[in-house]
């Protein structure tokens, strides 16, 4: 990410600290993940010391230290989704995609993501792809997601 960007992004908080996490918010969403560089610049720049700002990206599973793919599916292993088959439905995923859970493909089109609970407990299974929720999913759409997803247009509402 170029750091100039970084700078205009701290610039548009006014450099405030308590805006950290907008701010790491916006450079994830531009950059797919925080590299190291852009949050030694948040660090300086907010006055607050790296291990802050590290603490930060770490803590929350929204923020990741490595690039990720274009599009995140998270599969849900919460109690009902683990009941209903999700174990089966990330397995599905990881062999479609020849990558494990925490892994992002070699195109850096996709990257798998386990959960412990998506909150939709009435769907089970479910599968959230960027935003958008996949409900009651069953092996055979597996398929059918990642080709929607995998589509020229790239949105996942195909070509």
């Amino acid at each position: 990410m170029n750091l100039d960007r970084v700078n205009a992004i701290i610039d548009v908080y006014g450099a405030d600290p308590a805006c950290s996490l907008a701010i790491l918010q916006e450079i994830q969403q531009e950059n797919n993940y925080l590299p190291k560089d852009a949050l030694e610049l948040v660090s300086q720049r907010l006055s607050l010391p790296r291990g802050h700002v590290y603490a930060l990206a770490t803590f929350y599973r929204t923020f990741s230290l490595k690039p990720m793919g274009k599009h995140r599916i998270k599969i849900c292993l919460g109690t009902a989704c683990h009941v209903h088959g999700g174990p089966t439905i990330l397995e599905t995923f990881e062999r479609a995609l020849g990558i494990k859970a925490g892994e992002s493909t070699a195109d850096g089109n996709f990257s798998l993501e386990a959960c412990s609970c998506l909150g939709a407990c009435a769907q089970a299974p479910f599968v959230q792809v960027d935003n958008d929720p996949h409900n009651q999913v069953t092996p055979v759409r597996v398929t059918e997601v990642v080709k929607q997803y995998a589509a020229p247009d790239g949105n996942g509402k195909g070509a």
